[in-house]
């Protein structure tokens, strides 16, 4: 691009009018090592985002929430009203995309958000692992929480509500007689009958956080490997790329049971079960199917190729252990979610 001159190739940026104006201003951006973040751009899907105002004009309150590099928090999301997809609900402890369902936006509810303060530090801060300038805002008010104590003891505290949240929006009876007010405003939350179960519910809340966050580390499911062709001379990132993978059968009555992984390996042995924890209109399974292959944007011809991400992790199995680690998300989930108790409301 010659100076002050506007290259219109889709391969080398995306124009925006602020961008525009900096460049007839004379405006230099440097790069900024630490503007780049891990987000979470479709369920279990991560990726590199360059997380910088300058070049990401509108952060919503993504800024607020993760502030840096260091800060631990977390969040759910939840379908926006007036959203074509079934309700559900996923929490994440990084960035993501607003449309995180694929289409339409949401709505993230964080533990925490920051506000740039003094820059003493303090326990909280240090337990948070944010920045000392960056002082965290409880989003449980003081008003919530004594309204939580009053129904069920002095000893609720801030967590123990949101997680019960957390629960509570994945009980099938909530969803079920919710459903139509679900489908046009935010959920609402009804306290549910007696200590017992607002307690199983907070337990069920976090035990499904853990789950859903520490996806990554989650014991892969031992799905049968089946090998369908020689693999001949290739390394282990070769041996374990996929191009597009595809479930087995033909549509419309795919055999859900087993996965053409690539032209080597099919993967066996999953469980129906599974496909049973639904996040929109897709199974947690189905979204690895559909966000896991190589794809070439028509404008810039761009190539995404979620291989490049395995290289990136040091992780030549990332892919293949993905699906066995979802599908033991899966059906732990179902055993959570299937173990709470009935919401006990009149």
């Amino acid at each position: 691009m010659e100076t002050g001159v506007p290259t219109d190739d889709a391969s080398q940026i995306s124009w925006s009018r602020a961008l525009r104006r900096k460049l007839a201003s004379g405006v230099e951006l440097e790069v900024n090592n630490s503007s780049v973040r891990s987000a979470s751009y479709r369920p279990f899907n991560r990726a590199n985002v360059y997380f910088d105002p300058q070049l990401i004009e509108v952060q919503s309150k993504m800024r607020t929430i993760y502030p840096s590099k260091a800060t631990h928090n977390l969040g759910f999301y939840v379908v926006g009203a007036g959203s074509d997809k079934p309700f559900s609900v996923l929490m994440t402890d990084s960035i993501l995309d607003i449309a995180f369902w694929g289409s339409s936006s949401g709505n993230y509810f964080a533990r925490h958000t920051f506000q740039e303060g003094s820059s003493q530090e303090s326990d909280l801060l240090s337990e948070l692992n944010i920045e000392s300038g960056d002082q965290p805002i409880d989003n449980i008010s003081e008003d919530a929480l004594r309204d939580f104590r009053e129904s069920y003891g002095p000893n609720v505290s801030k967590d123990d509500v949101f997680f019960y949240v957390y629960g509570l929006l994945h009980s099938p009876e909530y969803r079920t007689r919710f459903e139509a007010d679900l489908g046009k405003m935010l959920p609402l939350i009804p306290k549910v009958a007696g200590i017992d179960g607002f307690r199983a519910f907070v337990d069920a809340g976090k035990d499904l956080s853990d789950l859903h966050i520490g996806y990554e580390s989650l014991e892969p499911y031992a799905l049968d490997e089946v090998a369908t062709a020689m693999s001949v001379d290739q390394d282990d990132y070769a041996r374990y790329s996929v191009t597009k993978m595809k479930y087995g059968g033909k549509a419309p009555a795919w055999d859900k049971t087993r996965i053409i992984y690539n032209a080597q390996i099919t993967l066996a042995g999953i469980p129906e079960d599974a496909h049973r924890y639904m996040l929109g209109s897709r199974s947690a399974v189905d979204w690895i199917i559909e966000r896991y292959q190589v794809k070439t944007d028509k404008a810039s011809g761009i190539v995404n190729d979620p291989n490049d991400w395995s290289r990136e992790q040091g992780q030549p199995r990332y892919i293949i252990d993905l699906i066995g680690r979802i599908v033991t998300l899966s059906l732990e989930t179902n055993r959570i979610v299937d173990g709470l108790p009935g919401l006990g409301l009149d």
